[in-house]
């Protein structure tokens, strides 16, 4: 486990706010929308050709005496830079507060949309826009997004109790880096070379965790977190919420309250170990999350809610850039005709945040705390290690991870990951950090959990 270090990194933190909520009266609401793309529409790897299940965008907004706070997630694979900006101005203007009080987040299917105006801008200029994002469509959820936010607070709910519960996910989440003679080998989503198959698990949250907010002795709303990549199979444009969100949306339907889930820090996490890419293994990982969320909410110990116990803290981080990231290498892909879309697209994600990184613009981490519970949001693609070690850092209490925040950093991996011979995730054009990104992060994580 990593040892947080005393020291602050040089320019790792230039932004910090806390802000204690002291709320007599807590209330809460929830919205949702559909965030499904029309067919034709562009997702992560190839056309909306059909709907196989429909995406949607779910939010709770915190009410207290102080400014509400909002936390939001979308099935889509990530929404970062300008477009992560658009939506947590859109979600603050509906809710009455600041853009650092407004967390969003994406679950990361890969047969869903990105959202990243930035992005698509930088497309545009090299004759590629439209292809890889479609700006109309998810300008049109947000909108939607802000609207039936505002509408929620309308019929908020007042909250008493606070409930936590967890339990074990069995067989589904694996470590994706494999050790293989000294190599690291990757272990994607789905696997069926023998010895991938056959490798340990590796280091994984296999807790699965359930917050909910009860009026009295009813229940209000559920948030559930777990810790993996959430593919079966993908790539043909077959939208779909994928195993985590049917899990989702069957045991909604079995508890009859809005239910809102989260991924965790999955960079290094997927269901290679226990996926063959068929198409029957969507149904059994789904089931084996909707067990694990059942359970939690079996284990649910109720708390009161008292004044003092809601606090909010954000803190902007300058992550280090990789050495790969390089603006004249960038724009030459770009122009390259031997390079297809989705290299290019790569290319446009990677001088997007190299624009956004050296303009000094910084990226929030930041942490909700009800009680001795804590709602810890976190960039990009963060390898496990920082929520583990995030869960070191507040013994006391139950730290419950949201990641895919931002994605305009891809992957955040580990200091040791970067040295490793071999393994996808820390890869040229893959990480937009580089190996201090640790010491940063770490400190950051820190900073919002000690309140």
């Amino acid at each position: 486990m990593y040892k947080v270090k005393l020291l602050i990194a040089f320019a790792a933190l230039l932004l910090a706010t806390h802000q204690e909520l002291y709320a007599q009266q807590l209330k809460i609401a929830v919205f949702e929308v559909n965030a499904t793309p029309p067919l034709g529409s562009p997702v992560a790897y190839a056309k909306a050709r059909s709907v196989t299940d429909s995406l949607s965008a779910r939010g709770i907004v915190f009410i207290t005496d102080s400014l509400p706070v909002v936390f939001c997630v979308v099935d889509w694979i990530g929404i970062s830079n300008e477009g992560h900006d658009v939506w947590r101005k859109q979600l603050a203007a509906a809710a009455g507060t600041t853009i650092d009080r407004v967390s969003v987040h994406a679950l990361h299917q890969h047969d869903g949309p990105r959202c990243d105006y930035t992005i698509e801008r930088i497309m545009m200029e090299y004759g590629l826009g439209g292809q890889s994002i479609d700006n109309r469509f998810t300008n049109d959820v947000i909108i939607r997004a802000g609207g039936a936010l505002r509408k929620a607070m309308n019929n908020a709910v007042p909250v008493t109790h606070i409930g936590i519960g967890q339990a074990k996910v069995d067989s589904v989440a694996s470590n994706r880096r494999v050790d293989k003679d000294g190599n690291i080998v990757t272990r994607y989503s789905k696997a069926t070379d023998s010895f991938l198959v056959n490798a340990p698990e590796g280091v994984i949250d296999p807790w699965l965790k359930c917050i909910s907010f009860w009026n009295g002795k009813k229940p209000v709303t559920a948030l559930t977190f777990y810790t993996t990549h959430p593919q079966s199979y993908y790539g043909q444009g077959d939208v779909t919420c994928e195993f985590v969100g049917i899990a989702r949306n069957d045991l909604e339907k079995k508890l009859g309250i809005p239910l809102i889930h989260f991924n965790g820090a999955s960079g290094n996490i997927a269901a290679g170990k226990y996926n063959d890419g068929s198409v029957q293994r969507r149904v059994v990982l789904a089931n084996r999350v909707e067990a694990g969320m059942l359970k939690a909410w079996e284990n649910t110990t109720l708390t009161k809610l008292k004044p003092g116990d809601i606090s909010w803290r954000t803190v902007g981080a300058a992550l280090p850039l990789n050495d790969y990231i390089k603006e004249d290498r960038l724009r030459h892909m770009l122009t390259n005709d031997s390079l297809n879309i989705h290299m290019k697209l790569r290319a446009a994600e990677k001088l997007a945040w190299y624009q956004r990184n050296t303009s000094g613009l910084l990226v929030d981490v930041a942490a909700l705390r009800l009680g001795k519970i804590w709602m810890l949001s976190l960039p990009g693609e963060s390898f496990v290690e920082y929520q583990l070690a995030a869960q070191q850092m507040e013994l006391s209490g139950v730290v419950c991870t949201a990641a895919y925040g931002d994605y305009g950093p891809g992957y955040i991996g580990t200091k040791k990951s970067y040295f490793e011979n071999g393994g996808y995730e820390t890869s040229d054009l893959v990480s937009g950090t580089g190996p201090g990104v640790e010491e940063v992060l770490l400190k950051a994580i820190e900073t919002v959990l000690r309140q």
